[in-house]
């Protein structure tokens, strides 16, 4: 769902009247704009795995397929060059992106890391979702990530406490 909203700080913002942006099934989940707004990446839940997918906004035009074989919770790295996400299989993956005129073209996705990321378990406090960010310069991601051996076996948990504290004691501003 989009909702167009009016307004300015001054005057105040004004909600309008939401519509449907993308129609039919599967469902859209986790709808990410592309850095110059034209461009809206999501991925779908459905009978099928789900996919990422990237259609114009506001539009017209019809959306276009970036995973292939799977794929969720995409971001677009700073310069909108890129498109990031999961695969099936939890590894991160990365298309590039051009625009010419009003098409969008990706490459086929290629592994960005053979590293994992960890994926946040389902349960009351936290729904799965991404796991990871984007640097400013595309070239690194933020995130928390697992050895071979420590993806296959999660049984314990750290808790940090004072983090702040520390982080002030091993890198002090200068």
């Amino acid at each position: 769902m989009i909702l167009p909203v009016e307004g300015d700080e001054t005057s105040g913002w004004k909600p309008g009247k939401p519509y449907m942006f993308v129609k039919g099934s599967p469902i859209a989940s986790e709808p990410e704009f592309s850095p110059d707004g034209r461009w809206v990446a999501y991925f779908t839940l459905g009978a099928g795995p789900p996919e990422v997918f990237v259609q114009p906004f506001p539009g017209p035009g019809g959306k276009r397929q970036i995973s292939t074989g799977g794929g969720m919770h995409p971001v677009w790295s700073r310069s909108g060059r890129e498109l990031f996400f999961h695969s099936s299989d939890q590894q991160i993956m990365v298309a590039a992106i051009s625009v010419q005129g009003d098409v969008l073209n990706a490459d086929r996705p290629q592994r960005w890391s053979n590293t994992r990321p960890l994926v946040r378990p389902r349960g009351f406090i936290s729904a799965p979702g991404r796991s990871f960010d984007v640097h400013p310069d595309g070239l690194r991601i933020a995130g928390a990530f697992a050895t071979a051996q420590e993806a296959t076996s999660q049984d314990h948990v750290t808790l940090v406490f004072n983090f702040f504290d520390e982080l002030k004691r091993i890198a002090p501003r200068k």
